[in-house]
């Protein structure tokens, strides 16, 4: 499988002073138009870390580019660098200790991220309310993840489910969003929370001003791939009915 050139990544941005937000989409862009593929971290058998450069979700996306971008802002553009921010990222503690210690759920990863000062969540910042739901996608479709027939990863993922149904997360009302989006930057973290029964969120990516316009740079499944949004990200958010509100976060 193609590795990601590291080296070239270095001379791209050698010389460029960039905000952070700038950055990481400097480093996002390098990826524009790589193939769109889900499930490619259910490998089966031992959870270990996988490195995917050539295919992506959005969720894998959008771990890839910001562990990048911290390792660029560290001037550590390294795959060993790499390899450990990702893992720090992708699993609870920083940890792999099976296949429940992966953050699956987009609000389980966000308050861990942000516990580990990855990433601000600013959501209540930009008039979010608190909401409350049932979490449990994942179990309840248990037949769809094959790492969940071990019935030890299973009652850890149930548990990890109840926990994260106990708590609530913020969000910007999808009516809301126009009014607020002058408060978004470009390389914030855009998530759309879905009414979908048992699971939070149906898609992120990153927010990226073009002129006066938002857009959203993510790995599309529409689309087959790594775009720009052709649509502002209020109408794409406007004319897509599973998404309900959004949830905002600044990588650090």
């Amino acid at each position: 499988m193609k590795q990601f050139n590291f080296n070239s990544l270095k001379r791209q941005l050698e010389g460029k002073d960039l905000s952070f937000g700038d950055l990481v989409i400097e480093i996002g862009r390098c990826f524009l138009h790589v193939p769109y593929k889900t499930g490619t971290l259910e490998a089966g058998g031992k959870e270990k870390l996988i490195v995917n450069f050539t295919q992506f979700d959005c969720f894998t996306f959008l771990e890839t580019v910001l562990s990048l971008a911290k390792c660029a802002a560290l001037k550590e553009i390294e795959l060993s660098e790499f390899r450990r921010m990702l893992q720090f990222i992708r699993y609870r503690h920083g940890i792999i200790a099976g296949y429940s210690s992966r953050l699956h759920y987009f609000t389980d990863w966000l308050r861990e991220n942000e516990s580990k000062k990855i990433i601000k969540n600013i959501s209540r910042r930009l008039g979010g309310k608190p909401r409350r739901k049932k979490i449990n996608y994942m179990t309840t479709n248990h037949t769809s993840y094959s790492a969940l027939k071990n019935e030890n990863e299973f009652q850890k993922m149930q548990l990890a489910e109840k926990n994260l149904s106990c708590k609530t997360f913020c969000v910007i009302i999808k009516n809301k969003v126009k009014q607020q989006k002058e408060k978004i930057k470009t390389g914030d973290i855009v998530a759309f929370v879905t009414e979908q029964k048992g699971l939070d969120i149906a898609h992120v990516g990153f927010a990226l001003w073009k002129g006066k316009k938002l857009h959203l740079l993510h790995a599309s499944s529409k689309e087959g791939g790594v775009v720009i949004s052709k649509k502002t990200l209020v109408t794409y958010l406007k004319q897509n009915k599973k998404f309900s509100s959004i949830i905002v976060a600044r990588p650090l």
